[in-house]
C-alpha cells in the first residue's frame, strides 16, 4: 500500500460493528450520538473597546441515528427520519483529507463535531495562546480580541478591569486564535472557518463547536510533531527569512520626539549594540486617562519630529534603521479621516450611509475597509507607502486588527460576524503590500499582534502584545514564552514580545528586577526590542539608571553574538518550518515535557529556562532524556530529570546541546555577560 493510500481518510467498521473514522492507520473519531450535533443559536455580542462579551443561547436537536451513504455519514433524529447533519470525505490538496460537515436545513447554524478517538493524547494549537500551552481539559473560543489584563477571573485586579470595561479577559483571550489542534499521536486537525468557533478539549479527545451550518476540517498526519509542523507550515505559508539587520543587535523603542535621538546616542556610547530606533509617536501623541497614547492620522508629525526624513538618512548613514507605527483606523479628528470618507475607503454603520467610527478610549476612528480592494490598495500606497516607506522608514508596528465590530456594513457585503477573525489577516496582506510595492519584502519588516489562519503567508514576524508590567501568571512576562511556543507550532517561525512589559495601570509599575528578567528572555528571541510601555514617565526605562543601561548593554551584546544562530534558524525555519523558539516535546519523545511551557529550546542547540517569578535567584529545570546537555555558565555536563539550578540575575540557565557546531559561538556568552 502505497503512503499516500495509508494517509488517505476513510469510514471502517471496527470488531464490535462501530463505524470509524481513520486517517493515517489510526482511528480519528468514532460515529455515534455523541459525535455530533446540530442546532441553531441565537448570539448576543457586547464589545467595548476591543473587548468582547459573546453568549449564545443555543438549542440542539437530538441525533440518534446515523447511516452511510457511499462516502457520506448521515444523522437524523430517528430512524425513517430525513437526515439532518451530513459528514463527507472530500478530495484533499495540501492535507491528507477533507472531513466537510454540513447541516441539512437552512434554518440550522450551529455544528459540532467530536474526535474522541483522541482521547489520550496531549493537545496543543489554538493559534497564539498566553496561558496554556497544552490544550487538555480546557475549552478556547476562537475569537480574536484584546486579552485583557489580568486575565485570571479570581484575581481581584482582573475583576476591577472587568468591572471598568470588559477588560479583565481570561486565560483564552487573545490577539490571535487559530482553529488548528495538534495531536502527540501525530495528527492535527484545522478548521477552515473564520466564524466564531470552539475548540473544545474538556474530553474525550477534542471537540469543534462552529458558529455556521456549514463548515471543513483539514485531516494531517505524520510520522513526529515537527512533520506536523512542516505540514501546517506549508499549509499556512512560510515567512520569508527576518532580515539580518533585525536579528543582530536591539531596536530600541523610544516615544520621546526629538528627545528619542539624544537618549539612543547615549545608549550607544554606553555599549549598546543597536539595529534600530523604533519611535511609534512618530505621527504625534494623545494623552488620555489610559496613558500616552498615539494621534492616529499615519503623516509624520514635524512638531514632534521636525526634518525626519533627514534624520532617519543620517540614522542609515550610521548603520541604524528607523521603525515607526500603523495601525488600520484613522482617527476622526486627523486629516487622513476625511480623505478617506471622500474616497469611500471606510466602513459603514449599518443604517447609513455614514462612517462607523469606533471607540478607542477617549477617542473615535474610522475603519478602513479592507474588504474592498481598492481601500486596501490606498492604505498600502498612499499610507504605508508614500507617508512611511518613501521617507525612509524600515519597518513599523502594524498594531490592532482585532476591533471589527459585528454590527458594521461592510463594501463586500460579508458578515461582519465572518470577517472579524479574517481582520487580521486582510490587515497583513495590506502591509504585506506595501512592502512589495517598494521592493523591500524581506528587508523592512512590520511584526503585529492580531492574526487568524492565513496570517502567516503575509506577516513576517509576531509580537506578544501588551503583557502587564509585572510576574503575574496569566498576564506577565511568562505568558511571551507560551506564546511564542503555541504560535509556532500552527506555523509562525518567529515572535518576540516588548522588553520590559507594556501595560501600567493602578498600582502596576515595572521594577528593575522585571527589566533585568526581560532582558535576559529577549536576548534568546529571533529579535530583541524594548518598549517604554503606555505610561512612560510614570515606569522604569532601560536607561534610567546606571545599571539597567548596563544591563541591557550586556543583554544586546549576546543577542548580537547570536546574530549567526539566528540567521540559520531563519534559513532552517524556510526549509522545514520549525520556529525559531520550540517546545521541548518537539525534539524529544520524554513524556515528562509534554506540559513544560516555561522552558524552551532555541532551535535544536540551546535550552533556554528564564527566571519568570518575582524574587527568585534560583528555579527548578528538566533536562530531556535522549541528548546530552551541558550547562552553558560552568560547562559541565546536566543529567537528565528535574532538579534545582541557581539563577540569580545576570546568569538565567542556559543548556547547550553536547556536540554543537555552534558551541564555540555560545561560549562567548559567559564572557559578554562578565
Amino acid at each position: 500500500m502505497s503512503s499516500a493510500d495509508q494517509s488517505r481518510a476513510s469510514w471502517e467498521q471496527d470488531a464490535s460493528g462501530r463505524t470509524l473514522l481513520i486517517i493515517g492507520g489510526k482511528p480519528l473519531m468514532t460515529l455515534d450520538s455523541a459525535s455530533v450535533a446540530v442546532g441553531r443559536g441565537r448570539p448576543q455580542i457586547a464589545m467595548y473597546r476591543g473587548n468582547f462579551d459573546i453568549r449564545d443561547e443555543l438549542e440542539l436537536l437530538p441525533l440518534r441515528h446515523s447511516f452511510r451513504r457511499g462516502e457520506d455519514m448521515l444523522f437524523a433524529e430517528r430512524e425513517g427520519k430525513e437526515p439532518l447533519f451530513v459528514l463527507s470525505i472530500g478530495e484533499a490538496s495540501g492535507c491528507d483529507a477533507r472531513l466537510r460537515l454540513r447541516a441539512l436545513r437552512p434554518d440550522l447554524d450551529r455544528l459540532i463535531v467530536r474526535f474522541d478517538a483522541l482521547a489520550g493524547a496531549n493537545l496543543y494549537g489554538g493559534g497564539e495562546q498566553m496561558s496554556y500551552l497544552r490544550l487538555n481539559g480546557r475549552r478556547f473560543p476562537m475569537w480574536t480580541s484584546e486579552p485583557g489584563v489580568g486575565r485570571d477571573k479570581s484575581d481581584p485586579f482582573t475583576q476591577a478591569m472587568d468591572a471598568a470595561a470588559m477588560a479583565g479577559g481570561d486565560y483564552w483571550t487573545t490577539n490571535y486564535p487559530q482553529p488548528t489542534v495538534l495531536a502527540s499521536s501525530g495528527i492535527a486537525l484545522h478548521l477552515d472557518a473564520a466564524s466564531y468557533s470552539v475548540i473544545d478539549a474538556t474530553g474525550p479527545g477534542v471537540a469543534f463547536e462552529i458558529w455556521q451550518g456549514e463548515a471543513t476540517i483539514e485531516l494531517y498526519s505524520a510520522g513526529s510533531l515537527p512533520g506536523l509542523v512542516e505540514r501546517l507550515s506549508a499549509r499556512f505559508g512560510r515567512q520569508p527569512a527576518l532580515p539580518n539587520w533585525s536579528t543582530g543587535r536591539a531596536i530600541v523603542g523610544l516615544k520621546d520626539g526629538l528627545n528619542s535621538f539624544t537618549r539612543l546616542d547615549r545608549m550607544i556610547d554606553a555599549g549598546v549594540a543597536v539595529s534600530g530606533l523604533w519611535c511609534e509617536d512618530w505621527a504625534g501623541i494623545r494623552e488620555t486617562s489610559f496613558g500616552r497614547r498615539l494621534f492616529w492620522d499615519w503623516q509624520w508629525n514635524g512638531q514632534r519630529y521636525p526634518d525626519l526624513p533627514r534624520r532617519i538618512e543620517e540614522l542609515h548613514g550610521r548603520g541604524i534603521c528607523f521603525l515607526a507605527y500603523a495601525n488600520p483606523y484613522l482617527c476622526v479628528d486627523g486629516p487622513l479621516f476625511a480623505e478617506a470618507v471622500s474616497g469611500g475607503h471606510l466602513a459603514l454603520r449599518q443604517n447609513s450611509d455614514g462612517p462607523y467610527a469606533v471607540d478607542f478610549g477617549e477617542f473615535d476612528a474610522g475603519v478602513v475597509d479592507f474588504t474592498r480592494d481598492e481601500s486596501a490598495a490606498w492604505f498600502a500606497e498612499r499610507i504605508l507607502g508614500r507617508e512611511m516607506l518613501d521617507i525612509g522608514i524600515d519597518g513599523w508596528m502594524a498594531d490592532f486588527g482585532e476591533y471589527l465590530p459585528t454590527d458594521v456594513r461592510l463594501s463586500s457585503g460579508e458578515s461582519p460576524m465572518t470577517a472579524h477573525n479574517r481582520w487580521p489577516v486582510l490587515w497583513a496582506e495590506v502591509n504585506a503590500r506595501a512592502l512589495k510595492s517598494r521592493g523591500r519584502w524581506g528587508d523592512a519588516l512590520f511584526f503585529m499582534r492580531a492574526g487568524f489562519s492565513g496570517v502567516q503567508e503575509h506577516c513576517p514576524l509576531l509580537w506578544a502584545g501588551d503583557q502587564s508590567v509585572d510576574f503575574s501568571r496569566h498576564d506577565g512576562i511568562n505568558t511571551v514564552i507560551t506564546a511564542a511556543l503555541s504560535s509556532g507550532l500552527v506555523g509562525n517561525a518567529y515572535s518576540h514580545s516588548d522588553c520590559g512589559g507594556y501595560t501600567s495601570l493602578g498600582p502596576k509599575l515595572r521594577t528593575a528586577e522585571l527589566i533585568q528578567r526581560w532582558y535576559e528572555l529577549s536576548a534568546f528571541s529571533p529579535v530583541m526590542r524594548t518598549h517604554e510601555g503606555n505610561r512612560p514617565d510614570d515606569n522604569l526605562q532601560v536607561d534610567s539608571t546606571p545599571d539597567l543601561l548596563a544591563g541591557f548593554a550586556r543583554w544586546s551584546r549576546v543577542h548580537e553574538a547570536l546574530a549567526p544562530y539566528v540567521q540559520h534558524l531563519c534559513q532552517e525555519a524556510e526549509q522545514s518550518g520549525l520556529p525559531t523558539q520550540r517546545p521541548l516535546f518537539l525534539h524529544s519523545d520524554d513524556p515528562e515535557t509534554a506540559s513544560i511551557q516555561d522552558q524552551y529550546r532555541y532551535g535544536r542547540d540551546l535550552m533556554v529556562a528564564p527566571v519568570v517569578e518575582e524574587g527568585a535567584t534560583e528555579r527548578r529545570v528538566y533536562v530531556p532524556g535522549g541528548e546530552t546537555w551541558r550547562d552553558l555558565w560552568s560547562g559541565r555536563t546536566v543529567d537528565s530529570g528535574w532538579r534545582d539550578m541557581a539563577a540569580p540575575i545576570g546568569r538565567p540557565p542556559l543548556f547547550v546541546r553536547d556536540g554543537s557546531e555552534f558551541a564555540e559561538l555560545f561560549a562567548r556568552i559567559p564572557e559578554i555577560v562578565g
